[in-house]
């Protein structure tokens, strides 16, 4: 989202802190969810809320009358606010509402003190969708919503936290055209900028033990201004030191980084 689009999500999003507790951020989540499918299925629906020619007022109203009494108060006025704001395009207000809804997860998993567990849990996933081709073209298949569902459930009941299940499920049943992995990449993204931090992905041979990534992740927030979450990854391939990805930004300090270097050195 860019420009008036953008301005009109930084408002909407400031709405989720007044949720109080975690159970109404759930149901929030997966209300608003809902309405995404809807959206995204009634096009002409789309088109007419998100129209910048009608008034606020009018669109306001048609939003109150299919949501009132079917959803939470917090939900409903969330997408009354969404479809009185403006927007670049009617693709902006359905993408704007999907981002509020994992939104509304990562503020469940922070009333519950699972933030964390919520970030991990995403980025874990995803790399399991990425090295098994199978899960993969089940998750992306024909396959009906119920399916998808109890597959996600058998793979992950138990394992993951409230939020985290939740919001895998909703995801990765409803993917809106995009692969499992972006759409897992997008939650653990927002769920980062909950807590305003960065993600670094950090490839290491060895497992780094406590300590170790206690004075990493203080280095990283010293050199970055701003807090950095730490998602380490056992990578073979490194076969000594460190190699740190966040955003654009790579930091490669590994033995195999220089073999290659000194290779391309000798080569030349």
């Amino acid at each position: 989202m860019r420009g008036v689009s953008r301005a009109s999500y930084a408002g909407l999003r400031e709405r989720l802190s007044s949720i109080s507790t975690a159970d109404t951020a759930d149901r929030v989540g997966d209300e608003l969810f809902a309405v995404v499918r809807l959206l995204d299925s009634e096009h002409g629906l789309r088109r007419a809320l998100a129209d910048p020619t009608k008034p606020p007022e009018e669109k306001a109203a048609v939003a109150g009358r299919l949501l009132h009494g079917k959803v939470a108060a917090e939900t409903e006025e969330l997408v009354v606010a969404a479809v009185s704001a403006r927007w670049a395009s009617s693709s902006d207000l359905a993408d704007a509402i999907e981002q509020l809804a994992i939104e509304a997860f990562t503020v469940s998993a922070q009333r519950r003190r699972k933030l964390d567990d919520l970030e991990d849990d995403l980025f874990r996933f995803a790399r399991l969708v990425a090295g098994q081709p199978a899960l993969r073209s089940a998750l992306i298949g024909p396959a009906p919503e119920n399916a998808k569902r109890d597959l996600l459930a058998n793979l992950l009941e138990d394992k993951v936290s409230s939020p985290s299940m939740s919001l895998i499920t909703q995801l990765l049943t409803h993917t809106r055209g995009r692969s499992p992995q972006a759409a897992l990449d997008l939650a653990a993204g927002i769920a980062a900028r909950r807590r305003e931090q960065l993600i670094a992905v950090v490839r290491v041979a060895t497992e780094l033990t406590a300590e170790q990534r206690g004075r990493l992740g203080e280095t990283l927030t010293a050199a970055y201004g701003q807090g950095i979450h730490l998602n380490v990854v056992h990578d073979p391939a490194v076969i000594g030191g460190v190699s740190i990805q966040i955003g654009d930004e790579l930091i490669d300090g590994t033995a195999a980084s220089r073999l290659a270097g000194v290779r391309r050195k000798l080569a030349g």
